[in-house]
């Protein structure tokens, strides 16, 4: 009876826990200001005539105002066009709240601050650029690009290796981790309790009391329903310094779509880690959710490392603009390591106007010439990427992407799939990852340059999440990467046109959430 009477309180306690959890107060939230906006648009235009004219001459100047915006992708133009034509009163003002895809002006200016006290030390290797330039030109051109608008420089002297899995590389991260002797910098979208994080925090905590500097970013929005809200007060009560990106507030406010989407370990500023591993247990295929979780990474020890410990105090010195900082002591100049391989760390930024990491997708899709394997969870293309990716396979590149077979959010998956049609019909070939879900953002060009880091292709990685990526040009880490993408591809199922039918009501359906897909 006991036993009983104690489960039932378990349950209620349970049941009572999701009901009051930050995320589904947030979500309640967000759910009454919509039907409030609703309700007061749809009778805006009753209050009185001057309002009812003062709309429409307001989504005039918006839609003028939008049509003037050269670095706006054509897709965003056309779902704000359409809200105009259906909402002529209300959208202009919706697009004057929330049209602006960018972060906050306050955020925007601190980020700028920022990056003019960091860039400077992301210091050029013009031997390097220079090898690069007489191995292999037209990629020693991407690098030119990524130098001078991200800015970020390519880099000789690193070792790279290339992790196919979370599980793989998590027993190498806390090897790094436990030889830290002056600082150890971590930034990631998801950290989630568990098997994962708890050992890793076990380890901050030590490294946090041995006077090592210790300090943690973690993106508030990813981890609403991971973390408690005050999680990072708990760990600088441990020592380990620490804040959450943009905390997620109940606001209808596009601002909070800007997410950290870095995935980021930098220990002594001479290794680092990248790619696509969040820290928490689904990660390292200790939870199972979609089957399994196929993922990647790369570990960099060298002069590339500090690279990424400079775009992590970027955002730390914009979280903190009157902290000082010792620079010199933070950045040290890691020791050269024995390679094959020049390796180029770069951040994107919705802040400013250059996508920096769509022009690298798009030129590395233009200069393929034989082939160019794509691994990516989701696949929202905008017309740019359409088009570069079917030109490419028409003038003759063997293009394939690997996607997942099953998928982590279903209006995703079937909106990913949707463009499946007009690539395969262009002579591109899909593979459906069968074993479980796909997370991996792995890029490889001709076998000779290799993206892996954390953007995905799709409008919020391209547009307005914080993202970051190691480009590899040429040694034997791109064989590994072949390796992998030759077994991804043997568990995979290839799609035919057959596989990719819906009838009327699925292409209707996704050309809404196509419409819909600039927006969110």
């Amino acid at each position: 009876m006991t036993r009983h009477k104690f489960t039932w309180r378990h349950v209620v306690r349970r049941i009572l826990s999701l009901v009051f959890s930050r995320l589904v107060v947030t979500g309640v939230l967000l759910l009454a200001q919509l039907v409030w906006f609703f309700i007061l648009f749809s009778r805006l235009s009753e209050y009185a005539t001057w309002i009812n004219g003062a709309g429409i001459a307001l989504s005039a100047i918006m839609c003028l105002a939008l049509i003037r915006q050269d670095s706006t992708v054509p897709e965003f133009k056309i779902s704000w066009m359409i809200l105009f034509a259906v909402m002529p009163v209300q959208g202009g003002l919706l697009y004057l709240l929330w049209g602006d895809k960018r972060p906050a002006l306050r955020l925007r200016h601190r980020l700028e601050r920022a990056e003019a006290v960091l860039a400077p030390l992301r210091t050029a290797d013009p031997a390097a650029q220079q090898k690069l330039a007489a191995r292999d030109p037209r990629a020693a051109e991407t690098a030119r690009y990524v130098r001078d608008f991200a800015p970020a420089p390519v880099f000789d002297g690193t070792a790279v290796r290339y992790y196919e899995s979370g599980e793989a590389m998590f027993p190498d991260l806390l090897a790094a981790l436990e030889s830290a002797e002056h600082s150890i910098y971590v930034e990631s979208f998801i950290i989630g309790m568990g098997e994962m994080w708890g050992r890793i925090h076990e380890i901050l905590r030590r490294k946090a009391a041995a006077g090592v500097d210790v300090r943690v970013i973690y993106d508030d929005a990813g981890c609403l329903s991971l973390l408690p809200h005050n999680y990072a007060e708990t760990l600088r009560a441990e020592g380990i310094r620490a804040f959450s990106f943009n905390p997620f507030v109940p606001v209808f406010n596009l601002v909070m779509n800007n997410r950290d989407h870095r995935k980021i370990t930098v220990v002594d500023a001479r290794i680092a880690f990248t790619g696509g591993v969040n820290l928490a247990d689904e990660y390292i295929n200790k939870l199972e959710r979609f089957g399994y979780w196929k993922d990647s990474a790369v570990r960099m020890e060298g002069p590339a490392a500090r690279s990424f410990a400079n775009i992590f105090l970027a955002f730390w010195k914009a979280r903190y603009p009157e902290e000082p900082m010792d620079l010199p002591a933070l950045l040290p100049e890691p020791a050269p390591q024995p390679t094959d391989c020049l390796v180029q760390p770069f951040a994107d930024s919705p802040a400013d106007r250059e996508t920096v990491a769509k022009n690298v997708y798009l030129d590395l899709i233009a200069q393929a010439q034989r082939r160019l394997y794509i691994c990516t969870p989701y696949l929202i293309l905008d017309n740019d990427l359409l088009s570069a990716l079917r030109l490419a396979a028409k003038r003759g590149v063997d293009v394939r992407i690997y996607t997942p077979g099953t998928p982590d959010k279903p209006t995703i998956y079937f909106l990913t799939r949707s463009y499946f049609a007009n690539l395969l019909q262009a002579g591109v070939r899909i593979y459906s990852y069968t074993p479980g879900f796909l997370h991996a953002k792995t890029w490889l060009c001709d076998d000779r340059v290799a993206a892996v880091g954390t953007v995905n292709l799709d409008y919020r990685s391209l547009y307005l999440h914080f993202e970051c990526s190691a480009l590899l040009y040429g040694g034997r880490v791109l064989e590994d990467i072949r390796a992998d993408l030759a077994g991804i591809e043997r568990e995979s199922k290839r799609l035919g046109l057959e596989d990719c039918r819906t009838g009327f009501l699925g292409t209707m359906c996704s050309a809404v959430l196509r419409l819909l897909a600039p927006l969110c």
